[in-house]
């Protein structure tokens, strides 16, 4: 079986195709693909940035009970180019949990994936409250 041909970028005519990748009416289709998960003791975020230098196009921070994840990608142009990539400028921010020890984070980029690690305290046990009871 054959695929159907794709026409060049600069047709008048959109490619069909451009609809299914565009943004749904229903959320949102971002650039940045996401995962969080805990894993002892540890808030865990991974996010697929595939072909990006870690040192100088990605930058992790953590801020006010959320962790940001900024990426740059930039895009060389060339001659009688199609790309379906994604260029510029996104980020992805998270609500870190209750517990999570920003002072301990850490990332590794290994494959493509960053890694972000959050350390969370351990949580409080539930403490029993005396209720005084007033004479009437």
């Amino acid at each position: 079986m054959t695929s159907p041909a794709r026409r060049p970028v600069s047709s008048l005519i959109p490619d069909i195709w451009e609809i299914f990748d565009a943004s749904w009416p229903f959320g949102t289709r971002h650039p940045m693909h996401i995962e969080d998960y805990v894993e002892k003791n540890a808030y865990v975020v991974r996010a697929e940035l595939p072909g990006l230098d870690p040192a100088k196009d990605i930058s992790v921070s953590a801020t006010d009970g959320t962790l940001t994840i900024t990426a740059q990608r930039e895009e060389t142009k060339q001659e009688q180019q199609r790309s379906e990539f994604r260029y510029g400028s996104f980020s992805r921010t998270v609500s870190l949990p209750v517990g999570a020890d920003t002072e301990k984070i850490s990332a590794k980029y290994e494959k493509g994936i960053l890694e972000v690690r959050v350390p969370l305290a351990a949580p409080p046990e539930e403490r029993k409250i005396q209720i005084d009871v007033q004479p009437e």
